[in-house]
């Protein structure tokens, strides 16, 4: 059995303690193919020491997260657009838009966002996208760039039913399916249940959102089979078949 978490911060400080460990027990359980999505130009070091460290399990990608999207961000994405020309990535990202927090760059943000969907199509690679109470704004430049050949995924989805197939009927785009499934009452399950599993992928967003029981505390790279499983009751399917599909939904995406 292969497991794929498709968006996971392995880089990210919280794991400085103990991250050869906590990687290599995930590869133990099934889970040994890592997408790792960047946040901003203070990330990259970071993200690519891990990926030296495991290149057989772990793939970075590069992008100006959304909340990192402030008055210098066209320097930002300079520095994205070098590190486009110097090496290869899975993917652009994570993009998008988030208005939880602050509502203060939202142009930038849309302006950013659109850069960086264009970098992807330029340079023939799938994107990943962060939407936190923005589905319509990101829906609205996601469509203006949407083609037959744009391949994508929505990261951390939380919305409905309807808004599932919106993104689906857009075009070659999986979404994004983690812990929040386990939490009670979130309403995930019932677009898990609806929604066909060739259009899902696996993530934990580590060390962010915690599945059950888990949960408020750090999220593990191994914790992505509780994903699985959560998604097998749904569906009344064997975690097996889960982690056939989802994985062969990430090959899909990132070609590999």
């Amino acid at each position: 059995m292969i497991l794929t978490d498709t968006h996971t911060h392995l880089y990210s400080k919280e794991f400085d303690n103990d991250r050869d460990t906590l990687i290599q027990k995930a590869i133990d359980n099934g889970v040994t193919r890592f997408f790792m999505p960047n946040v901003d130009t203070e990330t990259i070091a970071g993200m690519f020491q891990v990926e030296k460290q495991f290149p057989a399990n772990c793939f970075a990608m590069i992008g100006l997260h959304p909340c990192s999207v402030s008055n210098k961000y066209q320097q930002d994405l300079q520095v994205m657009e070098h590190w486009l020309s110097k090496r290869k990535f899975v993917a652009i990202g994570e993009i998008g838009i988030d208005l939880y927090w602050d509502k203060t760059f939202f142009a930038q943000q849309q302006d950013a966002f659109r850069t960086q969907i264009k970098l992807a199509q330029k340079h023939n690679l799938p994107y990943v996208i962060h939407s936190r109470n923005s589905f319509d704004e990101v829906m609205e430049i996601v469509t203006e760039y949407a083609n037959d050949y744009t391949k994508a995924i929505f990261h951390c989805f939380s919305g409905n039913v309807e808004q599932a197939q919106k993104v689906i009927d857009t075009g070659n785009f999986k979404l994004g399916i983690g812990g929040v499934v386990t939490f009670k009452n979130s309403g995930l399950d019932k677009v898990v249940e609806a929604i066909d599993l060739k259009h899902l992928v696996l993530e934990t967003d580590a060390p962010y959102l915690a599945p059950m029981p888990h949960r408020g505390k750090r999220n593990e790279p191994d914790y992505l089979l509780l994903i699985a499983k959560k998604i097998a009751e749904i569906k009344n399917i064997t975690v097996e078949e889960v982690a056939t599909v989802t994985t062969q939904n990430s090959i899909d995406v990132f070609g590999l």
